[in-house]
């Protein structure tokens, strides 16, 4: 039976992903206590890296949303597995931190990190708000465009 957070996403037509496996030494979450953290997520696609490149020379803040959206979708997958499968048991969404992989003179990261800051609005409404960081770094793994990782409060 799927739960209100799953009809959400249905309504939205959002299918998530399996949680992707970690690229190194660590875990895709950690739970301690009622709070998850879910580790920085690409924008990967069915295992392959989409939106690869730098904001400011060639990818546009449109493009960097919808890379924004892909990783958020990801951190959600995480979030479900931490939940146990169910969405549900997400209380809240606590923290964002968004990492636009950039030029040095880009400056539109929040521009972009809103990607991700959307989505949680859409799925989870008032309990999607969050706090945020959105910063530019000179690369990120694989060369993507953005990499998001959340934290959030389980009910």
């Amino acid at each position: 039976m799927a739960g209100r957070i799953e009809a959400r996403l249905t309504e939205l037509g959002i299918e998530l992903p399996q949680p992707a496996a970690p690229l190194a030494n660590y875990v895709g979450y950690a739970v301690s206590g009622s709070l998850v953290i879910v580790a920085g997520q690409l924008c990967t696609s069915n295992g392959q890296l989409r939106h690869v490149g730098k904001l400011g020379a060639g990818i546009g803040i449109d493009e960097g949303r919808q890379a924004a959206r892909l990783c958020a979708l990801n951190v959600l997958a995480q979030a479900r597995a931490a939940a146990g499968g169910d969405l549900d048991r997400i209380r809240r969404v606590l923290r964002l931190g968004g990492f636009v992989n950039c030029t040095p003179d880009f400056t539109d990261m929040p521009q972009v990190v809103n990607g991700a800051s959307d989505v949680m609005v859409e799925v989870f409404g008032d309990a999607g708000k969050h706090a945020r960081a959105a910063v530019g770094v000179a690369s990120l793994p694989g060369g993507v465009a953005v990499e998001v990782e959340g934290m959030f409060e389980l009910g």
